[in-house]
């Protein structure tokens, strides 16, 4: 890995990119300057060496002008430079180190005070304990003493006598023994009636005669069975619930990237088990897993399967979802226009036999 130290000229001629020793990433004034050296040196364009590292352009430009704040997190941030470091043939540890001096983290906790003061503390911390426990015996010793000294001794009762119901066991009046019963049932009053269906209801509102088994065993076979629905277990990133028809939720801890058309990170993350990723609708980006079988697919809040390759495209997922949504709709539809009709006849049917009878009446 480092190929900028410890090398003769003899070593450098072997390879045919290098045609003077590289210099040493700490001789240059920053990180920065060192990485553009070093391309200089090497006669090789921004373009060819992005293509070299898989690294965009504009990200090895902000490294080369010492301007971090475009990069990505700092985990891709590092991996740019390590990668930026080998293709130029310096020494990667030093370029990251040096890195992580001139962009500090500000995710890290400060470290503990260090110096001439802190070495005080230290020194005259065992008086300071002893000082402390001898306080807290003090206070602990003087609570003792004090509990000790409102003890009283046990003296006998104020009862001057004791009644005769007490040493008898019996109350005068009742009978000397007592025997529980089986339980009583309830009283007529407080029993639960029994459901009260209008006849001709169900049939009216479902259009299934519950009196038929055929008609309800028709209903039954004809309804579609309702998939498991989306259940959030953890963190849930991406956009809104009423801006997305795609969820992906991971089984088990693995990676999930989301790339745009010209290679712009959408979104990447090491997902723990149970978080969740909504998708944006209409947006043209891949999907990059590092797992297959560690994502479920929710369509329109109901579960659509795993997924299927490592890479897949957000818009045909989103294409799935719509045309989804677009066939329960239809077939939510096409059942109401059947309970129309059925209602329709039913009260055409209703109709006729009143007037049937109302005609026979007026004979």
């Amino acid at each position: 890995m480092a190929r900028d130290t410890g090398k003769g000229p003899n070593d450098q001629n072997g390879q045919a990119d290098w045609r003077e020793i590289a210099p040493s990433i700490t001789d240059a004034p920053t990180l920065g300057d060192g990485l553009r050296q070093a391309r200089e040196r090497s006669d090789r364009s921004l373009a060819e060496l992005s293509t070299i590292t898989r690294v965009p352009s504009r990200y090895l430009t902000a490294l080369e002008q010492n301007d971090f704040s475009i990069l990505p997190n700092r985990v891709f941030s590092i991996g740019y430079v390590r990668a930026y470091a080998g293709a130029l043939g310096l020494d990667e540890q030093l370029a990251v180190e040096r890195f992580k001096r001139e962009s500090p983290d500000p995710s890290v906790p400060l470290q503990p005070p260090v110096g001439i003061a802190f070495e005080e503390v230290k020194r005259y911390s065992p008086r300071l304990i002893m000082g402390a426990l001898a306080l807290v015996f003090a206070v602990v010793g003087w609570n003792v003493f004090q509990r000790v000294n409102l003890m009283q001794a046990p003296h006998p009762s104020d009862i001057a006598e004791v009644p005769e119901s007490w040493s008898l066991g019996t109350v005068p009046g009742q009978p000397v023994a007592m025997r529980l019963t089986a339980p009583q049932p309830a009283p007529p009053d407080q029993t639960i009636p029994a459901l009260y269906v209008t006849p001709g209801l169900e049939a009216q509102l479902t259009g299934v005669d519950p009196t038929s088994p055929e008609a309800v065993a028709a209903a039954a076979a004809s309804q579609n069975p309702v998939a498991r629905a989306f259940n959030p277990r953890g963190a849930i990133y991406g956009a809104a619930a009423s801006a997305s028809q795609v969820v992906l939720q991971a089984k088990k801890s693995a990676w999930l990237v989301v790339k745009m058309a010209d290679n712009r990170v959408l979104f990447a993350r090491q997902l723990a088990p149970g978080d969740a990723w909504r998708a944006p609708i209409g947006v043209a980006a891949t999907v990059e897993v590092q797992d297959v079988s560690a994502f479920d697919v929710y369509l329109n809040g109901e579960h659509g399967g795993p997924l299927t390759t490592a890479q897949s495209s957000l818009g045909q997922l989103n294409t799935r979802a719509q045309t989804l949504a677009r066939q329960t709709a239809a077939e939510v539809a096409a059942r109401a226009e059947v309970a129309a009709r059925q209602a329709a006849a039913q009260a055409a049917m209703q109709a006729q036999a009143q007037a049937s009878l109302q005609t026979v009446s007026a004979q």
